[in-house]
């Protein structure tokens, strides 16, 4: 799906919320869970009309039952008794299976939001992208995880509930029109009734009720939203300690630790503590009017019953109905704060859902682009190159660079000169700059960052990825962990582990090495993976790749002293006159197929 999409904050007007909630929409309607849920609402639809008519028979059956109870008619009492248990019986299973299907739908809601977010969040360069785009690209894993799973249970709850409460409404506006003729009343001697007389009260009461609640109640819209973001800053420097426990606890930094993350609860209670005071003030209104409620319906059908035209029957038969009316009504005022909950919630699922995919089209005119293109033949070609990073420009020292199939070539760039804005041009991931960067077609590329990446699986999987496991023998496993000097962990392939906590640096970096002498790549393009990574079993790294990809481009960036491996050597300088970028935290990408990550990542 390709949307032109403007990335707006969470507490954005209407406008943008039905634009938000139309892009939602039409992505549901391309799901995979569309059938089921279609399915699963179409049950809901009948439970609640079964429900409906079975409150309707409820509410006449007061008439009889406390015609029973005034009368004094034991026989009718117990009739009345059985009716009530045939009815009863019925809503209670209606009811349940209401439940049933309202956690069914919750969960089909939350697996079709969270694999739509998963489809485009994971589109390739977009995570990186996103990353990089301020408050937005902040916790991703808050959006899709905690907020996903709030937005769909909520959505169900006060959607169902609203139908429910529509489909009553419906139902006993008619019941309570027929009851208000006979509320009669005597003024002066002269008798008359009001057409609809009860409706019009259960409207008014509610209609005031609501637009009272609306007024009391409209802060917790934005008081929600904010707290969510609080929530989730707070949640990301638990995680952020939890990963860097080992580090805070040799350095005895467990006091400023705490001291930091007390500062962040202090936000976030600061934000419950203005929601608590807004939440009271509309508990106020709610409660006064649900106390009211009691008598309410009473006092409005009083002439009726003390002008003798109303049973006491009858009576309790207006009661059940005005109030069934006026509960139908006042659903707005009873969730009011759900639905400021809903709206943040939504406004946080949606706007993220927005900037991902504004990843593809976000333009900055003030800024050239890096052009990323796949050449006609087997080449890298780099021509012109030079890349704005924050502090300045970087280019080569070679305007125009050329490898071959089974080069090896380096760019020596010192610690801190900006190597890392080079491997993220060449791999398409960093935009701001200017040039072209041509790869080679029809290649396999492995980009081995400086810090691999392993995913929490099997070691066999960790090895493999991204390819399943399977693709490979476990023979052919063991022997790429022998030629980088890791014999200690072939019993360890099926043993699943955190290895990026069990492993240390150098052996996580090797681990990336077997990954390529496994996968045997076209091109092996090397963001200084080479650094602090000692000889194992008297082979260099660079030996083993030698003589078992003879075939394999490399191209690393940094600072190699294995001299004679390399053909040549491309070096990284500063360009005194070129910009400086003027905003890191939201960098333009172009849309395209030459904005996209050529290669597989290892």
């Amino acid at each position: 799906m390709t949307e032109t999409l403007d990335v707006q904050p969470a507490s954005a007007g209407w406008t943008d919320f039905r634009r938000q909630l139309a892009s939602l929409s039409r992505a549901f309607l391309d799901s995979t869970v569309r059938q089921h849920v279609t399915l699963i609402v179409a049950g809901l639809v009948a439970v609640v009309l079964l429900t409906a008519y079975g409150q309707i028979q409820l509410n006449a059956w007061n008439q009889p039952f406390y015609d029973a109870l005034s009368q004094k008619n034991f026989n009718q009492f117990v009739h009345q008794l059985g009716v009530f248990a045939v009815i009863v019986v019925g809503l209670l299973v209606l009811n349940v299976s209401q439940s049933w299907l309202n956690l069914m739908l919750k969960l089909k809601l939350r697996e079709g939001l969270v694999q739509e977010l998963f489809e485009q969040w994971l589109k390739p360069g977009r995570a990186f992208r996103i990353a990089g785009a301020g408050e937005i690209g902040t916790n991703p894993d808050q959006r899709i995880h905690e907020d996903a799973r709030h937005l769909t249970e909520l959505s169900t709850d006060l959607g169902v509930g609203l139908f429910q409460a529509s489909m009553l409404l419906v139902s006993f506006i008619g019941v309570l029109w027929v009851l208000s003729e006979s509320v009669v009343f005597n003024v002066n001697g002269e008798s008359f009734t009001v057409p609809g007389y009860m409706v019009w009260c259960a409207l008014f009461y509610a209609t005031t009720a609501s637009f009272v609640s609306y007024l009391v109640g409209r802060p917790l819209f934005t008081l929600n939203a904010d707290r969510y973001a609080q929530e989730a800053e707070f949640r990301v420097a638990l995680v952020r300690l939890n990963e860097h426990i080992d580090d805070v606890t040799l350095a005895r930094g467990e006091g400023d630790e705490r001291v930091r993350l007390s500062r962040e609860l202090s936000r976030v209670l600061a934000m419950m503590r203005r929601i608590v005071t807004a939440q009271t003030r509309l508990t106020w209104i709610t409660a006064g009017y649900g106390w009211f409620t009691l008598i309410a319906p009473i006092l409005v059908a009083a002439p009726g019953y003390f002008g003798g035209d109303l049973s006491f029957g009858q009576l309790m038969m207006v009661v059940g109905a005005f109030n069934q009316v006026q509960q139908s009504l006042r659903w707005s005022i009873d969730n009011f704060s759900t639905i400021a909950d809903w709206r943040a919630t939504f406004g946080r699922v949606a706007t993220f859902r927005q900037a991902v995919i504004a990843m593809d089209l976000l333009e900055d005119n003030d800024l050239d682009q890096i052009e990323v293109v796949k050449s006609t033949d087997r080449r890298m070609v780099v021509d012109g190159l030079r890349i704005t990073t924050p502090s300045g420009s970087i280019a080569l020292d070679e305007t125009h660079v050329e490898v071959g199939p089974g080069e090896h070539v380096e760019i020596v760039a010192p610690p801190g000169s900006g190597g890392h804005f080079v491997f993220q041009a060449l791999a398409g991931l960093w935009p701001a700059g200017c040039g072209r960067v041509e790869l080679p077609a029809n290649a396999d590329i492995a980009f081995m960052p400086r810090r691999p990446y392993t995913p929490p699986e099997a070691l066999g999987s960790v090895l493999a990825y991204p390819h399943p496991r399977a693709k490979f023998s476990d023979g052919e496993l063991a022997a790429v962990l022998e030629k980088v000097g890791l014999n200690r962990l072939i019993p360890s392939l099926d043993r699943t582990a955190r290895w990026d906590r069990e492993l240390a640096h150098e052996e996580l970096q090797a681990i990336a090495f077997a990954r390529v002498l496994l996968q045997r790549p076209d091109w092996i393009v090397i963001d200084q993976a080479l650094r602090g990574l000692p000889d194992r079993g008297g082979k260099s790294v660079l030996d083993t790749l030698q003589s078992e990809l003879p075939d394999a481009a490399i191209l690393h960036i940094g600072r190699c002293d294995r001299s004679g491996f390399f053909n040549r050597s491309v070096h990284l300088i500063r360009d005194p006159g070129g910009p400086c970028l003027p905003a890191p935290e939201k960098l333009p990408a172009k849309s395209g197929e030459s904005r996209k990550a050529p290669a597989t990542a290892t």
